[in-house]
């Protein structure tokens, strides 16, 4: 559990580093670059220990983390995207994750 909280943890950070700028668009490129970069200092600080504690523990493997960590990702920037840039959620972008969800069930489902 905890490697799935500091997952989300980490990527609300991502997600503002990466599309934060995004709401303001006069601001300089080089000015949104350093303050990216600065937020992203955030993001590793979380999303390190998430991964290593994940897989060191035996939890998870690399690829059930990396997939983890994708659907995590979208259902933060979905939020961000709806509440931040108040962008409208389309039923494609829905059908999108859906199978991202899929992915991750496939990632763990143990076939024998």
């Amino acid at each position: 559990m905890r490697t799935i909280l500091l997952l989300f943890a980490s990527n609300v950070f991502m997600t503002f580093a990466w599309y934060g700028s995004l709401k303001y668009p006069n601001l300089a490129t080089w000015k949104a670059v350093l303050i990216s970069w600065c937020i992203a200092f955030f993001e590793y600080s979380l999303m390190i220990p998430a991964n290593r504690g994940g897989y060191l523990s035996g939890m998870f493997t690399a690829s059930q983390l990396k997939i983890t960590q994708e659907a995590i990702t979208l259902t933060v920037f979905v939020l961000f995207s709806i509440f931040y840039l108040k962008e409208e959620i389309r039923w494609n972008y829905i059908v999108s994750f859906g199978l991202v969800l899929l992915a991750v069930f496939f990632a763990f489902k143990k076939f024998e």
